[in-house]
């Protein structure tokens, strides 16, 4: 029994390894600055990457919670699992095929190869209380993040190569979209092969179908809500300092090439070294948390994440933003490590992958909101000053930095209102929520 606990942790380990590869090559050092420099090229660039982004999060955040009902019903968190990771699988490789000038092509298949990746997230994170005991499940988490990034961090050295020794041609970069898909797929595998579900599928209420037992189910969780104040409140920070998270992770690449003129081989040894500092984080915020507890954890997490944010917005040298970086890969896996595995000890048993899609979509929202305003903050500060007569680069590089400090206000403003949660009382909720079907 110990044996196979322990191969099924293996195994959900291993997705996060293949999709932190998916995450550190399209979303942080390849794609994004691709798309942005060679695809559409100067400022519009940041835009149109905004909104593909947004699209993305806002479809995944309308389907995501009907779907994660469904699951927890009929017990087919890894049959949807599987769906959304083939089309992330199939839609990254097609990358390949987005050459300069192809925006729609280039917007098309992000945003699909993009809402497989995030709504498979949902039915992943679900996994977690599959996989781990309840007094573990914080180190689990940990351990998850951990371990992808250190996938994130592979991918990005196998790829490097011929990025670097290959000149004259952008065939290295688009080939690496198609390595990518079939390491996020290898990785994967193990865990439609190890895992298990302890769900059982139950039998549809007469008169029903898994479409309107998904509707009904919501209406019931959304009606009790005040039974769960508490995990509102949480939802509600997350949905707001993730959306700087989220901004800060989607634009990481734009900001090193528009405000220090790093080429794609600077960019991706860059992220090497953030994924590094996430792994570090991410292990840390799990021993953290089980010592000090989860929430003040995070408090910890987000109060580095803003330190690093203010002093980015300062920074003028490529030095410093190394440094910068580093630090917010340290903070910013913590947040996400310790999010997550509140998430799940806040869900009453039962309804992990319907709490985890609300989860998803405060996530998804903030990951639409978030690029959307950094993007159009950006590059209308960025127009209006080249308009007034300012030259393109210098213009480019404030509308970067008012980005940067539109990130730091939903930090802030997000940690202020998880100060107001109490970690005793929503524990208790769940504990306590009986609910009739």
């Amino acid at each position: 029994m110990e044996k196979e606990r322990k191969r099924a942790q293996l195994g959900w380990y291993l997705y996060d390894f293949g999709n932190s590869a998916y995450a550190a090559v399209v979303l942080l050092a390849i794609y994004s600055a691709y798309f942005k420099g060679t695809v559409v090229g100067g400022a519009e660039g940041s835009r149109l990457w905004g909104i593909s982004v947004g699209i993305a999060m806002l479809v995944s955040a309308i389907i995501s919670p009907i779907l994660a009902v469904i699951a927890d019903y009929s017990a087919f968190k890894k049959r949807f699992l599987f769906f959304f990771s083939s089309l992330s699988w199939i839609f990254t490789g097609l990358l390949f095929f987005v050459q300069k000038g192809e925006v729609f092509l280039g917007m098309f298949f992000f945003i699909l190869a993009e809402i497989g990746y995030r709504a498979g997230q949902v039915f992943y994170n679900s996994l977690l209380t599959e996989v781990a005991e309840p007094d573990e499940i914080g180190r689990v988490s940990a351990n998850g993040w951990a371990i992808g990034s250190a996938g994130g961090i592979l991918c990005l050295l196998l790829v490097l190569p011929a990025i670097v020794l290959v000149k004259g041609t952008d065939l290295p970069v688009r080939g690496a979209f198609v390595f990518t898909a079939v390491f996020f797929l290898v990785s994967a595998l193990p865990t439609f092969l190890w895992v298990r579900e302890r769900g059982e599928r139950k039998p549809l209420p007469e008169g029903k179908n898994y479409l309107t037992l998904a509707f009904s189910r919501l209406g019931r969780t959304f009606r009790s809500v005040k039974h769960f104040n508490e995990f509102l409140k949480f939802i509600i920070a997350f949905l707001i300092f993730n959306d700087g998270i989220v901004m800060a992770l989607d634009f990481a690449a734009i900001i090193g090439a528009v405000l220090y003129g790093m080429n794609q081989t600077q960019l991706i040894i860059l992220m090497i070294i953030v994924q590094i500092a996430s792994v570090f984080g991410a292990y840390l915020s799990g021993i953290y948390g089980e010592r000090v507890g989860f929430m003040r954890a995070l408090i910890v997490s987000l109060v580095l994440m803003i330190g690093a944010v203010v002093w980015m917005l300062f920074n003028q040298t490529l030095v410093g933003f190394f440094i910068i970086a580093s630090l917010a890969g340290l903070a910013l896996t913590g947040v996400q490590a310790v999010t997550r595995t509140m998430t799940g000890v806040f869900a009453p048993k039962g309804q992990s992958a319907e709490f985890y899609s609300f989860f998803a979509i405060a996530g998804k929202t903030s990951s639409f909101i978030g690029p959307t305003v950094y993007g159009l903050l950006a590059t209308g500060v960025a127009l209006q000053l080249e308009a007034g007569g300012m030259e393109t680069l210098l213009a480019e590089q404030v509308g970067q930095r008012a980005g940067i400090l539109s990130i730091a206000v939903f930090l802030v403003v997000g940690l202020g209102i998880l100060l107001t949660v109490s970690d005793q009382r929503a524990r208790k909720a769940a504990l306590e929520y009986a609910p009739a079907d």
